[in-house]
């Protein structure tokens, strides 16, 4: 039978006024302690000023016709004289300061209970400073007052000038440990991970600002499976209507100022001493966005948003009994518990119905979170922030990483900076549509590595086809870059050198397994640490290795190109390369199943997927949905073979990357780049000429190419009927004879002879 809703009664009306009511008292108590607060200010330092003169005047206070020299007159004297020279001396301005923090709580409505422990606190501190004040300046109590006067002439006469120092010392001593924390566990750690120094430039951290997150937050708790029934929850949720509640939470810290710092290494080998005065970037290179890191709570979208989601579920028949939001750079995430016997399936078929309602784009629904048990919508913020390389960087999860190559990639939803280890990774794959983030993505994860490592520990091998992302990077060539022997660039843009990289990269990853073999270690590190504890001997052939990161920017036009002579060394090194130092980090456009093969996905657990324009291309990033419904601007979702994390990639921009390699460019490098393996193919012995070892259908194949005038090897199957093989074999041999031109990727060869004539008169010549 159907049953008419019950409507959730609205708070009484007389309940609402003496709320109002209240709400405006404390504004009006906030607005007086304030302006009372700005009065004491000018009365106090006026009255540092002009006291002398004044003296005269606080005994004539009734007589209108003798003025006073501070600047609120009369009544500015008497209330400096009573708080500065007859009680707390420069303590004043602490009591100050008491009174506008409590002003400004009564005036925008923040909770109370701190209020007592600060005011506490407060006058702990006026003390102490009056008493050091009279300690160390007895003769003019002006600064200590009479409170701080006294009370020191009290304590030398009992315990004497030392005495009273050591009862000062102690009581700061009390303040440091028990109001600020400080305690010998908490800086042990930091003293010893942080390497100071004496910079020539001083510069000068931005102070860590606080973020605030909303929380929607229903009086109703979440429903327990083991107290809460069914029917207690419904009669709860019709009880009362979800309210808003907002509290603020602290983001993560950021460390100390640190300066350009030469690198140190401990050990009895240093491997870092041929560059033993090179210093890591420094931080002022890199850009602060102070406005747009802010995060600001626009409590009207968010009310409206709520307000949505739960007016679109309730159209369908679904109540919500819990609802808060965390706030996050770029996207909102709101968490919600529905009703008791409500079907996951259902919620998340809504997903189009409540993106209409919300006129959002990229509405993402995970249904349920994992470990949660709630269901989370992803809304993405109408002004969103900024995630600057800078704030990432200088972040205390990042400087305090205890990871071999850790790579600050950006900030998640709840605004905690994303730090994670290319080492435990091993590779990395990254795909997403044209413009979205992928080419600053990999900028992001180069300055990491610049900031962290030093140009002896890790080396890269840029592969760059599109010729213009990865040039920047020339620059540090003799720094952190490797190659090819007799190589020009270091920067790979040419298909055929990529291939011999790759290779040569393989026949490195062999001789480091044979060195690991000899010295009986299972990983890279155990083996440099050995190495730098001389445990291994230089003359067998054992040096320090240090790591080495292949990036490629466009997968799929090596693929396009060369197929599965860059796909196999690709594979082979994704398999077996990560125990060695050598780790991959592959970026593409086209995310397709014919560029990101089964055998590369196999060996790729560590995903980063921006936007994409399908369901198809997000499930062949992530095995997954989610990331077509991504905002793009370096919006992101994460993946290391588990859950997805959504990521607002850190923002490093061109200018910036240009200041980094050219303050590392400009110091004192290696003689050369780290120089690879040298790697002969195999085609230079195919392409060598020698009549007699022709085919026997070498002419008849020469003739179906220049009658076609198309140099296809495909072509010689079809009208030899051969195999791949062996048509591949006659085509590297016309090639020798130059009968047609060289490989050129996916284009058909060039057919040198014009006709069957000139082929005759060719091969009788």
């Amino acid at each position: 039978m159907y049953q008419q809703k019950n409507k959730i009664p609205k708070t009484p009306k007389f309940k609402r006024k003496d709320s109002n009511k209240k709400r405006s008292r404390e504004v009006v108590i906030g607005c007086f302690l304030m302006l009372f607060s700005v009065f004491l200010i000018i009365a106090v330092s006026s009255f540092f000023n002009y006291w002398k003169d004044d003296q005269s005047t606080l005994a004539a206070f009734a007589q209108r016709d003798i003025q006073s020299e501070n600047i609120l007159n009369k009544f500015g004297a008497m209330i400096g004289h009573l708080l500065v020279y007859k009680s707390m001396g420069l303590g004043a301005y602490i009591f100050i300061y008491l009174l506008i923090v409590t002003g400004l709580v009564y005036f925008i409505g923040k909770k109370k209970k701190n209020i007592l422990s600060q005011w506490t606190w407060g006058f702990f501190y006026i003390l102490w400073t009056a008493i050091t004040i009279a300690f160390f300046w007895e003769q003019n109590p002006i600064f200590s007052g009479v409170i701080g006067y006294e009370i020191n002439d009290f304590l030398n006469d009992y315990i004497g000038k030392i005495g009273t120092g050591i009862f000062l010392l102690f009581v700061t001593i009390y303040f440091l440990v028990y109001h600020w924390k400080l305690v010998p566990e908490n800086l042990v750690p930091y003293l010893k991970k942080i390497k100071f120094n004496f910079p020539s430039k001083k510069e000068t951290l931005p102070v860590e600002k606080k973020e605030k997150s909303v929380v929607f937050e229903s009086p109703i708790k979440p429903p327990s499976p083991i107290k809460d029934t069914t029917k207690e929850v419904e009669k709860k949720a019709k009880e009362e209507d979800i309210s808003i509640q907002i509290e603020t939470i602290t983001e993560e810290e950021k460390i100390e100022k640190l300066s350009a710092k030469a690198v140190e290494k401990h050990g009895d080998f240093d491997p870092t001493l041929e560059l033993k005065s090179f210093m890591t970037p420094k931080y002022d290179l890199l850009k602060e966005y102070p406005q747009e890191e802010t995060i600001t709570i626009n409590e009207e979208e968010l009310d409206v948003n709520k307000d949505n989601i739960v007016g679109t579920l309730e159209n369908y028949g679904i109540k919500i009994v819990h609802i808060q939001a965390t706030i996050g750079p770029t996207v909102t995430l709101y968490e919600i518990i529905p009703e008791a016997g409500i079907r996951i399936s259902k919620i998340k078929n809504l997903e189009d119905d409540i993106a209409l309602s919300l006129s959002a784009l990229g509405i993402r629904i995970i249904a349920p979170i994992p470990g949660k048990g709630t269901i989370g919508i992803e809304v993405p913020n109408q002004k969103p922030s900024i995630v600057s390389m800078y704030s990432v960087i200088m972040s205390k999860k990042f400087q305090m990483a205890d990871m071999e190559l850790p790579i600050a990639l950006g900030k998640t939803i709840s605004n905690e900076t994303f730090v994670v280890d290319l080492a435990k990774m091993p590779h990395l794959l990254m795909a997403g549509a044209t413009g979205q983030g992928k080419s600053v993505g990999i900028n992001v994860i180069l300055t990491s590595l610049l900031y962290k490592k030093h140009p002896a520990e890790i080396k890269f091998v840029l592969v760059d086809p599109k010729k213009v992302e990865l040039s920047i990077y020339n620059k540090i060539e003799r720094h952190y870059l490797a190659k090819l022997p007799d190589s020009e660039e270091s920067i790979i843009t040419d298909n055929k050198k990529v291939i011999n990289t790759l290779n040569s990269l393989c026949i490195e990853m062999d001789n480091r397994y044979e060195l690991l073999k000899n010295a009986g270690c299972r990983n890279l590190k155990e083996y440099n640490q050995k190495f730098k504890s001389r445990k291994l001997n230089p003359n067998n052939d054992h040096k320090y290795l240090p790591y080495i990161v292949l990036v490629v920017d466009e997968f799929a036009d090596l693929i396009m190109t060369a197929g599965k002579e860059v796909e196999m060394p690709i594979a082979r090194l994704a398999q077996l390369a990560r125990a060695v130092g050598i780790h991959l980090i592959i970026a593409t456009q086209r995310p397709s199943v014919n560029v990101i093969t089964g055998v590369i996905k196999a060996n790729f657990p560590a995903r980063i997927a921006f936007r994409v324009t399908s369901k198809i291309d997000s499930r062949t990033i992530l095995d997954n949905n989610g990331a077509d419904q991504l905002i793009g601007r370096g919006d992101m979702l994460y993946t290391q073979g588990n859950d997805l994390i959504r990521i607002q990639c850190a923002f490093v921009d061109t200018p910036e990357v240009n200041e980094i390699v050219d303050y590392i460019g400009a110091q004192t490098g290696y003689s050369d780049a780290y120089i690879l393996p040298e790697y002969k193919g195999e085609e230079s012995e195919a392409l060598e000429d020698d009549p007699n070892q022709r085919d026997e259908l070498f002419r008849e194949a020469a003739e179906i190419l220049v009658t076609a005038q198309q140099g296809s090897t495909s072509l010689i199957q079809r009208k030899l009927k051969l195999g791949y093989n062996r048509a591949g074999r006659i085509m590297d041999q016309l090639e020798a004879a130059g009968i047609v031109g060289p490989f050129e990727g996916s284009k058909a060869r060039k057919v040198l002879i014009t006709d069957l004539v000139h082929l005759d008169q060719f091969l009788k010549g």
